[in-house]
């Protein structure tokens, strides 16, 4: 590809990193993870960080640890408010753990919330919206607090595609009371697979790291808000499961390279912003395709391009003749999820219509965006669609 999608971030650095782990003989979840999970912390803000073995799982360990905190926790049946427009395992945790979600339409601009739909979506039933920053864009936190108000609803963030953006001074992903995140290959940062969650909630944090792992005590610490105590005898305490858990513990090679990557994060994310700036400058003003509107400050994960009602060229055209010139080009995300024959098995309702999910279904694409500068390729971009 001239212009492919995704490009690797590692060099010497990473592959040293992987053979430090290999040496040492220590394969499984242990130092290298919980030093990558302390910097991650200290580079978001967050006061605790849990890495997983990805952002699918991090999704998953979000809506589980929900479940069993011992207050204010969800439960089955309870409504939770999702956009329409996001990936896959955005929704199927809540799915698993029989909640009932309520989809809701995007701005057709920023391809996060509707902020209108959302204040008219919200009833006496809803406990928690669950916020998708997309494609490196956050957002409008200030707005989606006034309209929560005084309510009782939890705030939660998917910022899967969405390292190192920034709203109100705060990075996204630690808006709400918990956020997710993806360090996959073609992500801000990659790990192999990996995912995180973050959260400022000791309870909670405590609930991930036995969720994490079986739903053991193991790596709870001795004192903790799960199981209260922990016995000192080892042996009585090794096989000890005191809630529903699972296997999504991250390997040591992972956490190391996560290391090496946070090196690198700033500089990266800088670079993504600049290529932004070109692109941006290119088609603000496109005669027949609009891109995304930035909020607060996008990590600009990919470009979006959407075609306007009247644009002389089909998406289906324009996607063959894009790929016969070597761009790589995707869906913006998964389109608009409500169409999925999955929903058979979800509790869900589609507050009012999905029109603008709907249009970027049809009529969206999107191409990628590096932590190299990309002028000639955007600008080869633009010259097929001039």
């Amino acid at each position: 590809m001239q212009y492919p999608l995704a490009s690797t971030t590692w060099d010497e650095a990473e592959y040293a990193a992987i053979d430090r782990v290999l040496k040492s003989g220590m394969f499984s979840m242990g130092k290298e993870v919980a030093q990558f999970e302390k910097q991650f912390a200290e580079w978001v803000g967050s006061r605790y960080a849990v890495m997983v073995n990805s952002g699918s799982s991090a999704n998953l360990a979000m809506i589980a640890a929900l479940m069993f905190r011992k207050q204010g926790s969800l439960k089955r049946g309870d409504e939770v408010i999702v956009p329409a427009v996001s990936w896959s395992t955005t929704y199927h945790p809540l799915q698993q753990y029989g909640l009932k979600l309520k989809f809701v339409d995007i701005d057709r601009q920023t391809l996060n919330l509707d902020l209108e739909q959302l204040k008219s979506a919200l009833t006496d039933d809803t406990k928690a919206i669950l916020t998708v920053n997309l494609l490196g864009n956050p957002n409008d936190f200030t707005e989606i607090r006034k309209i929560i108000g005084q309510r009782d609803i939890l705030l939660l963030e998917d910022n899967c595609e969405s390292l190192g953006a920034i709203f109100d001074g705060k990075q996204a992903g630690t808006h709400g009371l918990m956020g997710t995140f993806s360090s996959f290959f073609s992500h801000h940062i990659a790990t192999m697979e990996g995912g995180l969650v973050v959260t400022d909630d000791e309870e909670l944090y405590h609930i991930l790291l036995c969720v994490r792992a079986h739903g053991w005590t193991r790596n709870l610490p001795k004192y903790n808000l799960v199981c209260g105590e922990k016995s000192d005898n080892a042996f009585e305490e090794s096989f000890r499961f005191v809630l529903p858990g699972y296997n999504l513990r991250p390997l040591e090679m992972s956490g190391a390279v996560g290391q090496e990557q946070m090196k690198k994060l700033a500089g990266m994310i800088t670079a993504r912003r600049n290529n932004a700036e070109h692109f941006v400058k290119r088609f603000e003003n496109h005669p027949w395709l609009s891109i995304q509107k930035e909020i607060g400050e996008s990590s600009w994960f990919g470009f979006s391009l959407l075609l306007a009602e009247d644009a002389p060229i089909s998406r289906s055209a324009l996607m063959d003749k894009l790929s016969a010139s070597r761009i790589d080009v995707r869906p913006i995300v998964a389109g608009n999820f409500a169409k999925n024959e999955v929903l058979k098995w979800f509790d869900y309702t589609i507050h009012a219509d999905l029109k603008n999910a709907e249009y970027i279904d049809r009529a969206g694409f999107f191409v990628g965006n590096h932590h190299y500068q990309l002028i000639d390729q955007i600008d080869y971009l633009h010259s097929l669609v001039a």
